[in-house]
């Protein structure tokens, strides 16, 4: 199959100014992963100029192996201790008022990561404690006790992504079940206070009734928050782009997922589950 030439409307300028690399200087210096950088953001050097990153804990290896998702998958280094401190002082430096944290899938721990995430939490709000914070974490197996320790940490806004429709699960994320992370959005929401939040691509061969279907299954969930944008393919070794969508039909996925009874929702060609996050709090 002959590989469609990226739109111009994909295409993001490089930026490389005084702030940029002052972000990138103190994410350095703290020895930290974003994935910004991992992921290959198309928005990355954008978020930079406005002092901010979405940190990647636990490493920058995955448990799993996603075929569509730039970050590698090996055996994963122990966990740094130093870690949820490092995050903070971060946090600090650049000034945020409103922090993203996600992880690679760590299945390789008992509780998935969990803790750590907590501590992460934790050290935040010792250190800034008007500081808001987004997580974005892996299913954690659906293990029930490791959302617990989320849920007792409490950031304001939990986010899972379901990532595709049920139908290509198998073939993207053959190590995730669909059903499962409705489930852990549907947990959280139902035995806490905290915000919900997904996100999904399109372009790797969904219909619009199954993108449909995706939504409606995240609003029975409870989900408050959903994120759509369009696939790239990070290199020839992952999925193809099926279908790049144009401005105007993503015009029509958001009437499609207001149909849907999605009350807030970010969705555009270069949308990703962090872009823009502080903006979509509710």
């Amino acid at each position: 199959m002959t590989r469609e030439r990226l739109p111009e409307y994909l295409k993001r300028p490089l930026i490389d100014t005084e702030k940029t690399r002052t972000v990138r200087k103190i994410l350095k210096t703290k020895c930290l992963n974003t994935v910004c950088e991992n992921a290959r953001c198309p928005n990355k050097n954008e978020c930079y100029t406005k002092n901010t990153a979405t940190f990647l804990i636990m490493g920058n290896v995955c448990t799993r192996n996603c075929r569509y998702c730039n970050i590698g998958c090996a055996r994963p280094e122990p966990l740094d201790e130093n870690e949820p401190k490092h995050i903070a002082e971060a946090v600090l430096a650049l000034g945020l008022k409103y922090s993203v944290i996600t992880s690679v899938t760590r299945d390789d721990l008992p509780d998935g990561g969990a803790g750590h995430f907590a501590r992460c939490i934790k050290e935040i709000r010792t250190l800034t404690p008007g500081v808001k914070i987004e997580i974005l974490t892996p299913d954690f197996k659906g293990d029930k006790s490791a959302m617990d320790i989320i849920i007792k940490a409490h950031p304001e806004v939990f986010n899972h992504n379901i990532e595709t429709v049920e139908r290509l699960f198998p073939t993207a994320r053959p190590q995730a079940v669909y059903k499962r992370s409705l489930e852990v959005l549907k947990y959280v929401k139902n035995n806490s206070d905290i915000t919900t939040k997904s996100g999904l691509m399109v372009g790797l061969g969904e219909s619009f009734e199954e993108i449909e279907s995706t939504l409606s299954d995240l609003k029975s969930a409870g989900c408050d928050i959903v994120t759509m944008g369009q696939y790239i393919q990070p290199s020839k070794a992952h999925l193809p782009v099926q279908k790049y969508y144009t401005p105007e039909e993503f015009e029509d996925l958001k009437k499609l997922a207001e149909k849907c009874g999605i009350k807030h929702y970010q969705i555009g060609p270069l949308v990703r589950s962090s872009y823009n996050a502080a903006e979509l709090h509710i």
